[in-house]
């Protein structure tokens, strides 16, 4: 429970961690185990993650280690949350992700700096096993992939043990993969709202309204928020896009001829060598194809 500002700050603050965003309220968690809430403005620019220090009725943000960002479909740029370092794409086979979700959320972490990774939920269900197969055959030698079921708790003793390493992790994910049911199972108690999927659209409905750090009994934490449907890439240029795909990580050491190569025709271009040695597969490179082309195209979503 967030106790009164003046029972908890000093003259000279009190350095703590944003937990909760409220839009005109902030709470902010102290290395006590306390917490009060700070009213803040509604465009303060403040997130989950920021470490502050309180300062009567004034927040002080402290620099960031690093930002997740991402434009929604409108355009518009939302910063998820700060300070993370691991990040968790959520999937499932039943709603299906949006095409090429997975790899521009994955490109969006590596820019960011934050390392992915990827929670196969509903593995009890028949039909995960081949999504799982699939996806361990593309990224399984890139990052970790855990198949895990929010409701049988099948997987969550592996997936607690990465996030125990001193993780501060966010799960991003369409609305319906099972976000809420797997921070439930992870965080007993919060009793977050699971929503059914719509019988018009066969898409998930959105639970999570604010943002929320939650720390785990098993050590590590993580940030709850609301689901989105696409995830469109923030501050990535063109010649930047290959150097973060899954996938390509062989020319991140040797770069191509040209330093401006987008890997389709240019002479001298490692990637499409590598795709004809069969070093790069077919799919992975259709794939960039696709975020390239969209990443260069008018529709906002995807930039």
């Amino acid at each position: 429970m967030p106790q009164p500002k003046e029972k908890l700050l000093n003259e000279e603050g009190q350095s703590g961690v944003i937990v909760s965003h409220y839009g005109v309220a902030v709470e902010v968690r102290f290395a006590d185990g306390r917490s009060c809430q700070v009213r803040v403005k509604r465009q303060s620019g403040h997130v989950v993650g920021d470490e502050v220090l309180v300062c009567g009725e004034i927040l002080h943000r402290q620099p960031r280690r690093t930002e997740m960002r991402r434009r929604d479909a409108r355009g518009k740029i939302r910063l998820v949350a700060a300070n993370l370092d691991v990040l968790g794409v959520v999937v499932c086979c039943s709603p299906p992700a949006p095409r090429h979700y997975l790899d521009r959320a994955i490109v969006a972490a590596r820019a960011a700096g934050i390392e992915p990774f990827i929670v196969v939920n509903k593995a009890d269900l028949p039909a995960t096993a081949e999504l799982l197969d699939s996806l361990q055959a593309v990224y399984g030698g890139l990052m970790p992939v855990f198949p895990v079921s929010a409701a049988s708790g099948a997987g969550l003793d592996q997936l607690r043990h990465f996030l125990a390493q001193g993780h501060r992790a966010v799960f991003v994910g369409t609305s319906g993969v099972g976000k809420s049911s797997l921070l439930n199972a992870l965080v007993p108690g919060i009793d977050l709202l699971i929503g059914d999927l719509s019988e018009d659209t066969g898409l998930g409905r959105h639970t999570t309204t604010v943002s929320t750090l939650h720390s785990l009994a098993s050590g590590g934490e993580l940030v709850d928020t609301p689901g989105f449907r696409d995830f469109g890439l923030v501050d990535i240029s063109e010649q930047e896009l290959a150097h973060f795909f899954p996938g390509f990580e062989e020319i991140q050491q040797t770069p191509c001829r040209f330093r401006n190569c987008l890997h389709r025709h240019e002479p001298g271009c490692l990637v499409r060598s590598g795709l004809q040695g069969g070093t790069i597969p077919a799919e992975r490179y259709d794939s960039y194809l696709y975020v390239l082309e969209n990443l260069q195209g008018d529709d906002p979503g995807w930039r």
